[in-house]
């Protein structure tokens, strides 16, 4: 089977393109350094060398667009005529005659500069004749133009072209526009054509597949056909019109009763009755559409006549041989596109009739006979008068029963949601399979979650006895409580202690409101500065009034705070000797020197630390685990060092060709890294 793929056609590029490519490939693919020391059958051989690589490409090229384009005399009528109504047939040829014309005319060029070349007598004599031969090749190829540019756009308007096989199983839809045709293409087919309530939608062929009896059928959608002479139809009804005369397939005629499409069942019977000659030797079916408008009871009997009319016409098929009535059924049908009404019906017969006409086509011609010796369909002869029925064992039949016994017993979830209510009002239920000591307990609600905690954490099967231990322990201890409670009351204090503890509780009290008011307002009050006391009201000298209200020394804790508040300064640290000795110095001593004293004490001299000590927080062991840390950090920066990384996001290339090396005059020898 002969399968026709247009969109493999190589890109046509233009005249100056085609000039460039070629030209640019016989720059680089061939020698560029010459020298008139050279001797002169080595100039010669230098320049006929570019000629013949020229010509060779040129030749090439122009043998490939000849042959990929098709034939129209080698290829199947269809296409043929086919492409002839889309782009002319004479034009047609016409380019690629100038395409032959010009790949013979550039390799007479070729022969003839090569042939004065061998003449040359010096170097500019030769390189003139290899620009003068370059430069007609390129004059040549600049002529046709017009036709490359003209092959270009039939290349890619061939590629957008419907793969269609002429010899597969074939359903061909014509009528008049807008009748339903694309409507019932979509229908029984995955293609998506384009349907709108005008005349006109298909302007081109479009082909769908369907499946029937396990066989693939190909279906065509052919664009309107009106009935007015040959002649003064246009492109988009020669389509149709090349369609119907070339493919071997089943016609399906589309005819509107209604009315809808915008002609009469008169225009349409006229329009069938002028094309029935291409209906010749085909299965044709006659499909009244649209019944969901106008029943094919309702309408005239005028109309009525020529629906039979066109009726006795399409039963002339090639198996009544001679116009002999065949079987009726099948050839006038009734179906709506919109309520899908008789749509499979429709399909159904056509590619029954398709599929008869085919088989007793191949049964009539020469290649059965080869075939039919090959079979051999054996039918047992009957040795006696005994009836011998099937025996079919009794476990078999017992099975069979049981089984249909459960198929009809068993209700599923879409037979339950029918007797609940239907989709949106039945609810399946999650909770019928579930596994439990009493199926009573399946639809008991269970709560998830509970003040804030998932109920599944605290369930426990002893969680009662553990409920009485508890209870248990707690009267245990509350009897304990009991003799120990104690609650200080004012009673057994003096009056100065009684006096202390109200202020003492007057305090936690105003504290504990301070708190609950910044807790209130918390998440509406502004993040504190770093210098929030700009008022000076938190200082060192209203601390020490109010501890020595309360009768404390404030002088530790005064200097305790100015220590944390000063910046630590580098100071001139004090000799051991020196820090030793102040404990033995006098008691009577300046106030200055007990704080250098407390200084020095507290503040030794910070001694480095060695890499390998441990220190505690850092997630090693002990100090040998350190140590192989260490080992095994500067072991993975090895290689990155030796590479001259900074890090391991270093990603720079350093210069692979140094100037200082590939620069400057080359020395006689190769070439080869030119």
């Amino acid at each position: 089977m002969v399968q026709y793929n247009f969109k493999k056609i190589t890109v046509v590029p233009n005249g100056k393109d085609f000039v460039d490519i070629i030209l640019s490939r016989t720059q680089r693919q061939t020698p560029t350094v010459v020298h008139k020391g050279y001797a002169i059958s080595r100039l010669r051989q230098f320049y006929m060398r570019k000629v013949k690589y020229t010509q060779q490409n040129f030749h090439e090229k122009l043998s490939t667009i000849i042959e990929e384009f098709p034939r129209l005399d080698d290829i199947h009528p269809f296409y043929g005529d086919l492409l002839h109504v889309l782009y002319n047939k004479d034009h047609y040829k016409l380019a690629l005659g100038q395409i032959n014309t010009a790949r013979n005319l550039i390799s007479k060029i070729a022969k003839d500069y090569v042939r004065l070349l061998k003449y040359g007598d010096s170097l500019y004599r030769c390189k003139s004749l290899k620009v003068a031969a370059l430069g007609r090749m390129c004059t040549v190829i600049k002529r046709i133009g017009p036709s490359l540019a003209y092959l270009e756009q039939i290349r890619q308007h061939m590629a957008r072209l419907p793969s269609i096989d002429p010899n597969t199983r074939t359903i061909l839809i014509c009528g008049y526009p807008n009748v339903g045709k694309s409507s019932f293409m979509n229908k029984i087919t995955r293609a998506d054509v384009d349907v709108q309530p005008y005349a006109f939608t298909t302007k081109s062929l479009f082909v769908g597949h369907t499946d029937y009896k396990y066989l693939r059928y190909q279906v065509i959608d052919t664009p309107g056909i009106l009935d007015r002479p040959f002649e003064d139809r246009n492109i988009i009804e020669m389509c149709s019109i090349t369609a119907l005369a070339h493919l071997r397939a089943a016609v399906l005629f589309f005819l509107d009763i209604s009315g809808s499409c915008g002609y009469s069942i008169a225009q349409q019977a006229a329009l069938f009755h002028s094309i029935k000659s291409l209906f010749m030797n085909k299965p044709l079916i006659i499909v009244c559409n649209k019944t969901d408008l106008q029943p094919l009871d309702g309408i005239s009997k005028e109309d009525r006549k020529l629906v039979e009319e066109m009726k006795s016409e399409a039963m002339k098929t090639v198996i009544g041989q001679g116009g002999e009535a065949a079987n009726e059924e099948g050839v006038l049908l009734t179906m709506s596109a919109l309520t899908e009404d008789g749509v499979i019906a429709v399909k159904n017969a056509a590619c029954e009739r398709l599929l008869n006409q085919r088989v007793e086509l191949k049964m009539k011609s020469k290649k059965i006979n080869d075939c039919l010796n090959r079979f051999h369909v054996a039918l047992p002869k009957p040795r006696d008068q005994k009836e011998r029925p099937p025996c079919i064992p009794e476990a078999v039949l017992e099975a069979k029963a049981k089984q249909a016994a459960e198929e009809v017993k068993r209700k599923t979830e879409k037979d339950l949601e029918e007797e609940n209510g239907g989709a949106g009002v039945y609810s399946a239920s999650l909770k019928k399979h579930y596994l439990l000591a009493n199926d009573e307990w399946k639809e008991d609600i269970l709560p998830e979650i509970l003040d804030g905690h998932n109920v599944y954490d605290f369930i426990d099967p002893d969680i009662l006895l553990r409920l009485e231990e508890l209870e248990c322990e707690e009267g245990l201890r509350q009897a304990e409580e009991e003799g120990d409670e104690f609650e200080m009351d004012g009673e057994e204090l003096s009056p100065e202690e009684q006096e202390a503890l109200a202020e003492i509780r007057k305090k936690k009290n105003l504290l504990i409101q301070q708190h609950r008011m910044k807790k209130s307002t918390a998440e509406s009050r502004p993040i504190v500065p770093r210098k929030f006391d700009t008022d000076r009201k938190f200082t060192t000298e209203r601390m020490g009034r109010q501890l020595s209200s309360l009768g404390l020394d404030p002088s530790l804790a005064i200097d305790r705070a100015r220590s944390k508040s000063r910046g630590r300064k580098r100071e001139r640290s004090v000799d051991r000797g020196e820090a030793d000795g102040c404990d033995a110095m006098d008691i009577d001593g300046t106030q200055a020197s007990k704080k250098l004293c407390l200084r020095s004490t507290s503040r030794s001299r910070s001694r480095s630390r060695p890499p390998s000590e441990f220190v505690p927080g850092e997630g090693l062991k002990d100090s040998t685990q350190k140590v192989k840390a260490i080992k095994l950090a500067k072991k993975s920066v090895k290689k990155r060092n030796k590479n001259a990384r900074r890090g391991e996001a270093d990603r720079v290339i350093p210069t692979l060709k140094p100037k200082h090396l590939f620069s400057g005059k080359r020395s006689i020898g190769k070439t080869q890294r030119r």
